[in-house]
């Protein structure tokens, strides 16, 4: 490793805190978009809903189409400056939409910040790079864990901040939170380029070459877009359909931040036991079993009287979802050599883009068009058919490996593992 292994952790911290900020920024509007919506001049039970799943998944439309090109530049000119740009362009955008006069504008700024975004991707691909061989499988664990926490909590501080400082101001403080994230990212973060350049180039061009077998991965691919689209299909009705479940006069944006958040709690109770599971019995069971255990958590969700019953299913459900990015991205990480890790991982985060995107939308769509239970009952088939999809290919490989179920699991042969890893 170069002297730039020294700051790693140094790196991943300040990785860690920039894709938490902006994941939380991009999600904290959820609670009371449908309210900001409405403030805006949108008429309409339906238009109300159809409009806040298009301003909501319309960010990760435009992260998801710019990914590959930012990846280019980065190839060309450095990961940091990527960094520096995405957090800069996030905490203009999202100051801008605190003053947003019409649903258009809201719209385009929603975009904007994605085309202009993508510092959760970017970073993957920097602590990939920058980390020790040996350790980067942990750090990758860990930004992913990050991500998905700013991801889960951010709801939780959209349904107190508008009470607190109202709505507009709401969108003004995450921005200065991002902001935040550029100085300690222009200022802490240290990136070797000596010779990155001419490596990435190559890697990039030969990556998919290099997997041995490209049924595991594509897998986690498709899983990962899955999870995302399960788990944001449903985040734009819970307002509304945490209106339709309180008695009038309740404070309904607190509530659905509430509803929001239970999963973010369920899943920090709950991830370092999931971790030791997966320890045990490997990364693909956990996967398997925690699909099932959301399809099945997601039914009696369409069926609740009351916004508490909503609450204690959302935390089973956090429950379930605790382990499955990191679990995806450890799958990932056992079935792509090391030099080909940041470029499929980078794969992942556009899959998890294109959940983000078409979740909202398809979540807005039938809600709209059908109504608010069946949304729950579309979800709870995707994520049922993910559980499929991922049992089904982890018995074919396990059929035709010579590790039998610990090629199912995710483990690796003695041969794939690091120096630390190896028996003596």
């Amino acid at each position: 490793m170069p002297d730039n292994s020294l700051y790693w952790r140094r790196n991943l911290y300040v990785c860690l805190f920039g894709s938490f900020t902006t994941l939380l920024a991009m999600t904290l509007l959820l609670p009371f978009l449908p309210i900001y919506v409405e403030q805006l001049g949108v008429e309409g039970h339906a238009a109300i809903v159809q409009w806040s799943g298009v301003a909501y998944g319309i960010t990760f439309l435009g992260a998801g189409v710019m990914a590959p090109i930012w990846g280019r530049f980065a190839d060309l000119y450095g990961r940091k400056p990527i960094l520096m740009r995405a957090a800069l362009a996030m905490a203009v955008c999202m100051s801008l939409i605190g003053l947003a006069q019409n649903i258009w504008q809201l719209v385009a700024l929603r975009l904007a910040a994605g085309l202009l975004g993508g510092y959760s991707s970017g970073a993957v691909v920097l602590v990939a790079t920058q980390t020790p061989r040996e350790r980067s499988g942990w750090a990758l664990g860990v930004l992913s864990t990050g991500t998905l926490a700013g991801t889960l909590l951010g709801p939780l501080m959209g349904g107190i901040m508008p009470g607190l400082i109202g709505i507009r101001a709401t969108f003004f403080a995450a921005g200065a939170v991002i902001f935040v994230a550029f100085l300690a990212t222009v200022f802490l973060v240290r990136e070797d380029r000596s010779a990155f350049r001419k490596e990435v180039r190559q890697v990039t061009q030969r990556a998919w070459s290099m997997v041995p077998d490209r049924r595991p991965v594509i897998t986690m691919l498709v899983t990962a877009m899955l999870l995302l689209f399960a788990n944001m299909s449903v985040e734009p009705i819970i307002t509304v359909y945490v209106g339709q479940l309180k008695p009038p006069g309740g404070d309904v944006v607190f509530t659905a931040g509430l509803v929001m958040a239970a999963s973010a709690v369920g899943s920090i109770v709950a991830a370092p036991h999931l971790g030791r599971w997966a320890d045990r019995r490997g990364h693909w069971s956990l996967i398997v079993w925690s699909l099932a255990g959301c399809s099945v958590l997601l039914i009696p969700q369409a069926f609740v009287t009351n916004s508490w019953q909503l609450i204690g299913l959302r935390f089973l459900m956090g429950v379930a979802l605790a382990g499955l990015l990191p679990a995806i991205t450890a799958t990932i990480r056992h079935n792509v050599p090391q030099a080909a890790a940041g470029t499929i991982l980078g794969y992942s985060t556009s899959a998890q883009y294109a959940g983000q995107v078409l979740g909202p939308l398809a979540g807005g769509f039938v809600g709209g068009q059908i109504g608010m239970r069946a949304v729950f009952g579309a979800t709870t088939l995707v994520m049922a058919g993910g559980a499929l999809l991922n049992w089904w290919v982890s018995r074919q490989i396990a059929r035709k490996s010579p590790l039998g179920d610990d090629a199912s699991r995710g483990r690796l042969a003695p041969d794939e593992r690091s120096a630390d890893d190896r028996p003596p």
